[in-house]
Parts: structure tokens; sequence; C-alpha cells
């Protein structure tokens, strides 16, 4: 992988980074490559292992997780940090000749230099006899491919980053392939720690109150996986409310309006926020027979924030859907 920095100060006030033989450390930007899997890429706060392919990832915008912070002898009785946020979880594949101990000596120094917290390690046996069933066991883990088997090599890192946004951990589980003597394979979990954002779902009274008084109204209650317009199943509670304002007015006619964060190119997001808002009109109409004339689906990116696109927080209120009233 080739690190290049601008000379630019403008550009050096927003990107800090370190490479340490072959893990770039990097606060500001995500890499994604032609052999990941669609809709992968590596996570804003550590990118990946020279060499390195996305197999398998997933991002959730507030979940659950227990992250190891311990050897785990027996898996029945494990403990380990339980935290709450935003979980990015990222299956990577090396398919080189790279040891375990390479790898994770690379992870280490970049998380080092990036000002991170080591608060565990392990390696083989140090870990417990158990520890490896844990982390595939311990929900969502994004196992580099459907091939991919545990191996004896195997090391961990855990480590956290203070900020005032809100605590960051990565934890990292290196290992060989046994299906594979000429792979290693990198399981990561980034944990961003946050409170649940709450009144997220909003009634049919709440709904038509804004539609009076603005004209539009703001959704959160839809959800999407990351690059996805598949709607989510958990977003029916909000789906609920949108067809009993609509089926209680007969004479409402609405937009359904996708937005995006800036993030990615914006013919990409384009495209993104127009398919997620026919995926919200053909939920409408299809499950609660809303009658098609009555909703138009238009998708416009980043081009109507109601944040700043410059952190998390703003970008997360940006992505979203609303209605407009016709």
């Amino acid at each position: 992988m080739e690190l290049i920095i601008s000379s630019a100060s403008a550009r050096l006030r927003h990107m800090l980074h370190a490479f340490a033989g072959g893990v770039l450390f990097t606060l500001s930007t995500s890499i994604a490559l032609a052999d990941d899997v669609s809709g992968a890429k590596d996570h804003p706060l550590l990118s990946r292992f020279a060499g390195a392919s996305i197999n398998n990832y997933s991002n959730a915008a507030f979940d659950e997780s227990v992250l190891p912070n311990q050897p785990i002898d027996k898996e029945s009785t494990a403990k380990g940090l339980n935290l709450e946020g935003r979980i990015t979880r990222i299956g990577y594949t090396i398919a080189t000749d790279k040891s375990t101990l390479e790898v994770e000596r690379n992870y280490l120094e970049a998380l080092q230099k990036g000002s991170f917290q080591i608060l565990f390690r392990c390696a083989k046996e140090q870990c417990g006899g158990d520890f490896q069933s844990f982390v595939l066991n311990s929900g969502k883990v994004a196992l580099p491919g459907p091939a991919a088997a545990f191996g004896g090599s195997h090391r961990s890192i855990l480590a956290k980053l203070a900020r005032p946004s809100g605590d960051a951990y990565v934890f990292l589980h290196i290992m060989d392939d046994g299906a594979s003597n000429h792979r290693t394979l990198v399981y990561e979990q980034v944990v961003e720690v946050q409170p649940m954002q709450t009144g997220q779902v909003l009634d049919a009274g709440a709904l038509q109150k804004s539609l009076a008084s603005s004209g539009k109204v703001a959704l959160y209650g839809i959800y999407f996986d990351t690059d996805q317009a598949q709607i989510k199943p958990e977003s029916k509670a909000q789906l609920d409310a949108m067809a009993k304002l609509l089926n209680s007015s007969p004479s409402l006619k609405v937009y359904i309006v996708g937005h995006t964060d800036n993030q990615g190119q914006f013919a990409h997001n384009a495209d993104l926020s127009q398919k997620r808002a026919e995926a919200v009109v053909q939920a409408l109409t299809s499950t609660y027979h809303v009658a098609p004339a009555r909703l138009i689906a238009k998708g416009i990116a980043s081009l109507s924030p109601v944040a700043s696109n410059s952190d998390e927080g703003g970008r997360a209120q940006n992505r979203r859907v609303e209605l407009v009233q016709q």
C-alpha cells in the first residue's frame, strides 16, 4: 500500500496518518478496493494491512457488543467489556505469506501512533482455551468468507481511543486460516460508544402536525444497512404511522424524499437516495395499499443537509427520509 501525504496545509489540518509497515492509520478517510465485497470499506479510524481485501462487512448505527479484555478459558463464564453504540465489523483476508505476528505488530504500532491505549493483548495459549470460540459465537462476527476456519496461530488486541464525541474501541483478532496455509485472517470490530437516539419513531399525529406547520417532516425511524436500499424490519413502526396518516387523509399527496450524507461519490449517493425513496413508496403501496398516485419518490443525496457533514453526529442527522406535502 502506498501512502501519499499532501503538503497542502489545508489537507494536513484534516488528515493524520501513521504508516507502520503496512497498516495505515487515518482519522478522516476510508478505503474501498475492487476485491472488497459490495458496500464494504475500511473504518475511518483504522485502515487495512497492505494487500488485504474485505470479505465480510456490517455496520449498525446502534447495537451492543461484548469485547474480550481478558483470557477466556471457558466460554460459558466469559467476561468482557459490555459496550453500546455504532458498531462496525469487518473481515479481512490477507492472501500472502504474512504471519499473524507480523500483522499483529503492524496493527499495534499503528494504534499506538494513533493515540490508542492498549487495553489487552494475547497470543495463542495466553488467550485461553475458549477465546476463539467466544469470538466466533459472540454475535454477528464478520468472518472473512465461508471457507475461513480458525487456525492454531492467533493473536488479539483490544484498544481504546478517548475522544470528546465518545470513546472508540477497536478489537482485532488475527489468525491463520485453517482451511488454507496461504492466508492470514483479520476480524476487526470498532465500537463507537454513544447513547441510543430516542424519539426516532413519530406517530401519525406528530406527522400530521409537522406537515401542517412546515409542509414536511424528517423521519429517522426508516432503517437501511450501509449503502443498501432494502428497508430493514425494524422500520415497521414508522411505516405503520405513515400509512395510518395517509389512510386517514385520503386527499393527502406527498413526496417521499431520500437524503444521504456527503460521504462517497455524489452520483452514487443520488442513486442510492432515489432507490431508498422508491423502496418506501413500494412498501406503502404494496403492504399498506396506499394509492401509488399519491406518492412520488425523489432522491436528492446530500443537497439538503440539516447539519454539518464534518462529524458523524451531523452525518447521522442528514441520513433520513422526509415526507413532503405536494
